[in-house]
């Protein structure tokens, strides 16, 4: 094979891999601006309204793991297509949903796809592309998609709701999901497949311990943290997952390699991401309610509201390979976190202006700019070092990190916003409950801020990057 059809076919994996985990991601946030159109056409209630994106949550973030580990054992390619018609398949069906209870089965579905899809898009780049500049230029756009898809679904949520149907924004996955999977079957290369026994034992207890505490953080949102099935839920969650530990000690082919845990700078790296993300989770949808709830925006105003955060946050994105060859990841990744804190902190505090200008525009720019040099650094710190049979547990890991933070920081930024638990507030109480929820916010994108500065210095992953990870 030529060298540029080397190059044209490495091209054609990371777009295929960019697109399909930017279309999980944009389906995270697409409901957000169009839930008001969704709950008129199918009679939700407004607490049955919320399970629209808890289903999703819960089996994306309790299934991770598990479809992490199947890439491993099964091949990443497989795995990555069955993701794939299963997400198709479960957008189709949501497009077409006649009753609350349809939507919410398939949007459950759907989540089970993601996580089946999500690891192995990031594995695949570890075993496509080799460890050094033309990595870091992948992990650079693959964090770029993941960054902007938020904002990218909240601006398409609104657009789609006004000016067509919120079913459209379903709907769309059928023809992308299909082009991905046909170019998967061309252009992607199925790993080698490991043998032996199939961790069972740890699959059942880290997914139903990850379900149960996925699923205590959100009924926490909605119940309060005393509530009987909050801390059930909580607690067994935990015993799980500390049962999964235990198994995995001894398992012969563990579902996670505990030696995947011990270097420090990649655990602080996962840590960050949680921590960012959950601040960033409550921005985004904070945000949202903001501009709809106090300003009056609609739908569609709402969702072009984000563009100032979607363009600095692509081009900051697309600049992480060259600048990083000049300044460092580490500097890129203190210096996007600076401007995440400042930008989310601001928009908290001026919130009671009621004003998009003066409380909400310069908060989006710095925000923008600020995320854009986030995700690609934390990315290349969680998986620097694993060898390619561990990518995909690694990727699974680094995944989980994203998805448990967005769920755990909004639950607990939802029950800052509500306060005193009233049901109803007026337009001035909103603004001053959202900036209590977002100076939560910033202050967990300041803690993700410290654990940076303190342990991610990135040179010992680089004098790690050749040492095995054994399963025991």
């Amino acid at each position: 094979m030529t060298q540029a059809s080397t190059a044209v076919n490495r091209s054609m994996v990371l777009t295929i891999i960019m697109v399909s985990y930017l279309m999980l991601v944009i389906d995270i946030s697409i409901v957000l601006t169009g839930l008001p159109r969704i709950q008129a056409a199918l009679g939700f209630s407004p607490a049955g309204l919320s399970w629209i994106q808890n289903a999703y949550t819960l089996t994306f973030g309790g299934f991770l793991l598990l479809g992490a580990r199947a890439g491993d054992i099964l091949g990443r390619r497989q795995m990555f297509i069955t993701g794939l018609t299963i997400f198709t398949v479960a957008s189709l069906a949501i497009g077409a949903a006649m009753t609350p209870a349809w939507m919410i089965t398939f949007r459950a579905v759907q989540g089970l796809g993601a996580a089946v899809l999500a690891p192995s898009t990031l594995a695949l780049i570890s075993t496509h592309f080799e460890e050094g500049h033309e990595r870091t230029r992948a992990l650079s756009l693959y964090a770029a998609a993941a960054g902007i898809g938020a904002t990218v679904g909240l601006v398409a949520g609104g657009l789609l709701a006004d000016l067509i149907s919120w079913r459209a924004g379903f709907f769309i996955n059928l023809p992308i999901g299909a082009a991905l999977i046909a170019g998967s079957m061309r252009y992607i290369h199925e790993t080698p497949r490991q043998s032996g026994r199939f961790d069972m034992a740890g699959a059942l207890t880290s997914t139903l311990g990850m379900f149960a505490l996925v699923f205590g953080i959100v009924e926490a949102a909605e119940s309060g943290w005393g509530a009987v099935q909050t801390w059930s839920s909580l607690l067994a969650g935990l015993i799980l997952l500390a049962g999964f530990l235990r198994i995995e000690s001894g398992a012969i082919q563990p579902l996670l390699p505990l030696a995947l845990l011990t270097n420090r700078e990649r655990n602080a790296a996962y840590a960050a991401r949680l921590l960012f993300l959950c601040g960033m989770a409550g921005f985004w949808f904070f945000t949202a309610q903001y501009l709809q709830r106090v300003l009056g925006f609609s739908p569609m105003l709402a969702g072009l509201a984000f563009v100032p955060v979607t363009i600095p946050q692509l081009a900051t994105s697309l600049s992480v390979p060259a600048v990083a060859r000049r300044i460092g990841q580490r500097r890129i990744l203190l210096s996007g976190l600076a401007m995440c804190v400042a930008g989310v902190l601001w928009q908290g505090l001026a919130a009671d202006q009621a004003s998009y200008v003066a409380g909400v525009l310069g908060p989006m720019l710095l925000v923008g700019f600020g995320q854009g040099w986030v995700l690609a650094p934390l990315t290349v710190a969680g998986v620097a070092g694993v060898e390619p049979h561990n990518a995909g547990v690694a990727s699974g890991v680094l995944n989980v990190a994203h998805q448990v933070g967005a769920t755990l920081g909004l639950a607990i930024l939802v029950v800052v916003y509500a306060g005193g638990g009233k049901t109803a507030y007026s337009s001035a109480e909103m603004a001053l409950h959202t900036g209590y929820a977002l100076d939560v916010a910033a202050a967990f994108l300041a803690a993700s801020l410290l654990l940076a500065v303190r342990f991610l210095n990135f040179g010992s992953i680089s004098s790690q990057q050749r040492r095995p990870i054994r399963n025991n």
